[in-house]
This record gives structure tokens, sequence and C-alpha cells, in this order.
């Protein structure tokens, strides 16, 4: 999920309970036994009456942290910590990033708004601040990956996901591929980004030296693709390489800003070495060079070059226009790397689909 200066706000935001859940319970969430929720619950969160100020970014920040336990774990790799809500029955998503310019500045990135519905896709309400010292919020390393953010009194330690040696299996890239980073997506799935210097694009790799945390469903017009029964993710089965590229996101699920949007928001900017990445987007695209710094940030202006190259489909059927182009395209690595691109207007790099008969 992504809200904020980079797609019109900052990142939405993911906590596995309500974060006006007790502490306690939060951390009991966490453990083994799996959480159950219940309508009685859920009933007594939307019928509570107003209880904070939601036009203080600070006393926001501060409440969420109250709600956390004294360490979590920050698992999407562009650093986002994501929650939500509900305050006089309205429900609320956010964020708390902690970005690598930022937090070494002593600086966090809060991000929050009113959700997003089909019936209300606009972020109504919604506020993105940088918080430091200067409105009395503090942000210290106490070690590698490991931040304490404290605002009125309370203080938590923001624990980052630690993907340092995870790399793919050397079987997994052809000779012209190049791995980029680990992703791990505020789905709970992972991936690899991997930029093809051949064909000049960039594939999202499904990693499976750890289980997925999805079952994959072989669609009957070409058991080739894949998608996902929990995320909706889409996949093909390459036809060169054993491995599985990302192809799809369900359009409902981008629109609505969901955890379902796809890893495009969750690039892994705490392990690309160097230039790895600059380097691979000036190579693809020329009219980058002289504008992004080498995580993929505008120097310019607000955002970061989006490395989206995955469809947005609206029904499994969309998906058939990969398989067509791959099928006629694997004698020619160079273009059938192509084939899993999708322009942001819709219009597929490699042919135009052939009509089933």
């Amino acid at each position: 999920m992504n809200f904020g200066p980079r797609t019109g706000l900052a990142a939405m935001l993911s906590l596995l309970l309500a974060c006006s859940t007790p502490a306690r319970e939060v951390q009991a969430a966490a453990g083994e036994r799996p959480r159950v929720d219940t309508n009685e619950g859920y009933i007594a969160e939307v019928t509570r009456g107003p209880t904070r100020d939601m036009s203080d970014p600070v006393a926001v920040l501060h409440f969420v942290l109250e709600a956390l336990p004294d360490t979590v774990r920050v698992m999407p790799t562009e650093n986002y910590y994501y929650f939500r809500f509900v305050e006089a029955g309205v429900p609320w998503a956010g964020s708390i990033r902690l970005g690598p310019a930022e937090r070494e500045m002593g600086k966090v990135e809060l991000s929050y708004y009113k959700d997003i519905a089909p019936w209300a896709e606009d972020m109504a309400g919604g506020r993105h601040e940088i918080l430091g010292a200067d409105q009395g919020v503090k942000v210290a390393a106490e070690e590698a990956l490991k931040y304490r953010v404290t605002a009125k009194g309370r203080s938590v330690l923001f624990v980052l996901n630690d993907m340092s040696n995870v790399v793919p299996p050397a079987a997994l890239l052809g000779e012209r591929e190049r791995f980029i980073g680990p992703v791990f997506d505020e789905s709970g799935v992972r991936f690899f980004l991997v930029y093809n210097g051949q064909a000049k694009v960039f594939h999202y790799l499904l990693d499976e030296t750890v289980p997925v945390a999805d079952e994959l469903v072989p669609q009957s017009a070409s058991p080739r693709i894949l998608v996902g029964r929990r995320t909706g993710f889409a996949y093909y089965l390459d036809q060169l390489r054993d491995r599985k590229i990302l192809i799809g996101v369900s359009e409902v699920q981008s629109r609505l800003n969901t955890y379902f949007d796809g890893p495009f928001d969750q690039l892994p900017e705490n392990f690309i070495k160097g230039e790895e990445l600059r380097t691979a987007i000036v190579d693809a695209d020329a009219s980058a060079k002289g504008e992004i710094d080498r995580l993929g940030n505008y120097l310019k202006e607000e955002g970061r070059y989006l490395i989206h190259p995955y469809m947005l489909y609206a029904k499994p059927a969309d998906l058939m226009r990969v398989h067509t182009c791959a099928a006629s395209r694997v004698k020619r690595p160079d273009l059938y790397a192509k084939c899993f691109v999708i322009e942001p207007e819709g219009a597929a790099l490699g042919p135009p689909p052939v009509p089933r008969k």
C-alpha cells in the first residue's frame, strides 16, 4: 500500500490488530495461537465515541505508540509499520515509516487518513508529516536496524526486517539478469527484485526459498498462470527457468490501496548496494539520468521512480495476454522478457493478445 508524496500522500498501514487494542493483546496475537476476531469486539470498537484529536499528528503518533508493545517488528522492506483503528465509527488507516534519510536525521514519517472504500475512494482527512525534535518526537538508533521512537513519554523500539543475507538461488537468474534486492511485501509475500539488462526490464520473482503464504491456483485457460487465493497476486510459470514471475495484481486492490496492491511500494532500500538500483533504472529509462538518487527517489520533486512491471487486472482472463505473448516469443529471450512488463495505461509491451478460439 502506498499513501503519500510518492503517489498522492504517503503509505497506508497495517497492524495485525486495531491500534486501540491493549498492548498485551497485541503481544499475545504475535504468538503461535491464531487470532479470532469477533463481531462483539468489532461493534464495541465502532460504537466507541471520540477519544482523540485527529488533527494533531503528534497526538495520533502517541496514541499508536501507546497501543503497541514495547518492541515491534517492521516487516515490509520500505520500512512502513502499518496500522488501522476506528475513531467515532470511522475507520482510519496509516503508517509509521522509518526511511533511511529520515531516521538518520532523527525523524519519522507519519501518515494517516480515513480508510478507502469502494463507495469512498478519496483519502479524506489525510495527514502526512515528518516528525522530529521540533515536534517533540525523538528517533534514536540503538543498533543496526533498530530504532527507538518516543512521543509524549511513550517509547517503542522498532526492529526493521534484516534481509541482508537473503539472495536468490543461482539457477533462478538468467545470464543477463542482476539481483537488486529482497522484497518483503506488506501482504506477507516475499520477492526478489531483478533487472534484466538484455531486455532492459525489471521483474519481481516469487521467493520460494521460504514457504509462500498463499495458495497458488492454476487457471483453466493456461496452467502456467497461477493466482493467489488470498492475495490475488498472479504469476507466470516461466518457460525458460523454474521460477514464477509476478505478472498481475488485482485492479480493485490497487485502487483501494490495500495490503494486496503489489510490491511496487516495498523496495529493499536497506539492502541496495551502491549504485545498483540507479544504474539499472537509468539503463532502462535514460530520462531518469540526473533525476534520481541511488535509491530511486526524485531529486527535484517528491516521489520515487515507479517500478511496476505487472498488470492491474480486472478478471483472471485478462492475464492470458501475457501467456499469448510469451508463447510466441519463447525462442527470443530479449523479446520474451518484455512480455511480463505492462505499461501503466495497460498496453502490453508484447504483441496484442490473440482472440481465444
